[in-house]
């Protein structure tokens, strides 16, 4: 049987009868498949994993409309709403990532992990990843939101928030245990079937367990340097180590669908480049922009650049009709042939740890060293030559930008960025935390929760401002020259959870405002 189509039946089953197992003494046809059958090769348990997986990554009004356009990865051709949405900073969609988390990864992670705990033994060891899989899930909501629903989910009545300072807290612990159960069982064999991340090899998990330390360690920083630096150095020296070759990636399988990308671009036509790729990949004649995107027919839209045939759009452009920038470019057509996606990958590793190096944490190489390794890891991935010649370029910084089909100045820009690629030992340590900062920008195109997480984080890349800003008092109010701070929690738990939506305004320590800074998110100095 096609493994996709297996993982579907599974799939359907278990939750067909997580819903009706109170029903199954009384109505069991003895043909039929059984949570007590599906125990036979673990399914009862395993087969969620796929599914739980499968919903880290959102689609379009989850991800595409929201931080894939605040941090200008994508940018949309389409005048949603009249042009006010989302990318205007005028929230229209704000709980579909909120539902997806909690309804398709919380919410199954609590019966596996019920079901395990229930068998016991070795089947303990899917409670431990299940776990791992809800971090991960909730870490990327939380960047979203700040405070969200974590230890107290699945209890009645108004549910309590957790404050992101307990989330992190309560995650660094779980990876203790995680990491813990991990180590003591490396031969353990029945992910496998359920397993098309790592196939089954839990020292893979435990690369990505310790890596995901590292990044939420980072993460926090500002607000808590010295847990931050405690917790990335057991990340590093931890015996598992960290993803840091292409091999190690933690790759999400597409189960057979389509990249999520591609159906957006491709079949609706609502994403193309970003203005911010085109200046930066320009600028920096970067040889990874033919894998990210497609050169455009008509090259009087580049004249400016013509040995660089790409086009972009600016993120919270004014657009006049979607039909004027059809032409810009779309996603590489190679991402039809995509059989997964990246979540974790080496290059945002050794980024990681070029800043933690920069700190004066206890890292395997120095700054330069990493923040190369990075580059070079990136370059791999994507299968782009030229990496040594790209790291030796000291004079390329990015391009300003005019959007060629709009009327006068409409949605130009002047770049920001003086920063160039090279590595300068001699430079600040703020000039070279905005070099390693615009490096995982670039490396993290297809995942870009990070990078606006980093963005608000340390202020890089140094990006253009929206041009069209339609916040108000009804979301709350983003200046012409800053950038969404947040997504608001969304509007049904005002009513449905009121006391827990309080408690989540509380821990935020600011108004329900798409302004209001989280936690690490300090707007104090880097350094």
């Amino acid at each position: 049987m096609n493994k996709n189509i297996f993982y579907i039946l599974i799939m359907g089953l278990v939750t067909l009868y997580s819903c009706t197992d109170d029903f199954l003494e009384l109505n069991t046809n003895p043909t039929e498949i059984t949570v007590e059958s599906l125990k036979q090769e673990y399914k009862h348990i395993g087969a969620f994993f796929p599914s739980m997986l499968e919903a880290i990554s959102g689609n379009q009004v989850m991800h595409n409309l929201n931080n894939d356009s605040w941090v200008r990865h994508y940018a949309t051709p389409t005048p949603f709403v009249g042009g006010v949405n989302n990318t205007t900073y005028y929230p229209r969609w704000i709980h579909q990532y909120w539902n997806r988390i909690y309804g398709s990864v919380m919410a199954p992670a609590r019966k596996a992990i019920d079901r395990a705990e229930a068998d016991g033994g070795d089947m303990l060891m899917f409670v431990e990843w299940a776990k791992l899989i809800k971090i991960l899930g909730a870490s990327r909501l939380s960047a979203y939101h700040g405070p969200i629903i974590y230890s107290n989910y699945g209890t009645q009545g108004d549910v309590i928030y957790d404050s992101e300072k307990e989330l992190y807290n309560t995650w660094f612990s779980e990876l203790d245990e995680i990491v813990t159960a991990f180590s003591a069982n490396k031969d353990y064999e029945k992910f496998t079937k359920f397993d098309d991340s790592y196939g089954g090899d839990v020292s893979g998990w435990i690369k990505f367990a310790n890596s995901l330390r590292l990044r939420l360690a980072m993460r926090i920083v500002k607000a808590d340097p010295v847990l931050a630096k405690t917790q990335a150095e057991k990340a590093i020296n931890d015996s598992g180590g960290l993803i840091m070759t292409n091999a190690d990636n933690f790759m999400l399988s597409l189960y057979g669908k389509p990249f999520h990308e591609v159906v957006i671009c491709f079949s609706w036509n609502d994403t193309r480049m970003s203005a911010s790729m085109e200046s930066i990949l320009g600028g920096y004649d970067d040889p990874r922009a033919p894998k990210y995107w497609a050169p455009v027919a008509d090259k009087s839209l580049v004249a400016d650049h013509p040995n660089f045939p790409y086009k972009g759009i600016r993120n919270g452009a004014y657009l006049e009709s979607k039909d004027l920038h059809l032409p810009y470019s779309t996603i590489s057509e190679d991402f039809k042939n995509a059989k997964d996606r990246k979540l974790f990958d080496a290059a945002e590793t050794h980024l990681i740890l070029a800043e933690a190096a920069l700190r004066g944490w206890s890292t395997p190489m120095s700054a330069k060293e990493h923040y190369e390794e990075g580059v070079k890891q990136s370059f791999a991935f994507w299968g782009a030559g030229g990496v040594d010649d790209y790291l030796s370029n000291d004079t390329g910084t990015p391009l300003d930008y005019d959007d060629v089909v709009e009327k006068d100045k409409v949605n130009d820009f002047t770049s920001r960025i003086t920063a160039t690629v090279k590595w300068d030992e001699a430079g600040t340590n703020e000039e070279k935390l905005e070099k390693i900062i615009t490096q995982k920008w670039i490396a993290a195109y297809t995942n870009s929760i990070e990078a606006w997480v980093d963005h608000r984080r340390t202020g890089y890349p140094k990006l253009p401002y929206n041009y069209q800003n339609d916040s108000n008092s009804d979301f709350g109010v983003i200046a012409d020259d800053d950038f969404m701070k947040r997504m608001v929690f969304p509007v049904g738990e005002k009513t449905s959870n009121t006391k827990g939506y309080e408690s989540g305004v509380s821990a935020l320590g600011g108004p329900d405002e798409i302004g209001t800074r989280l936690w690490w998110d300090t707007g104090g100095p880097n350094f």
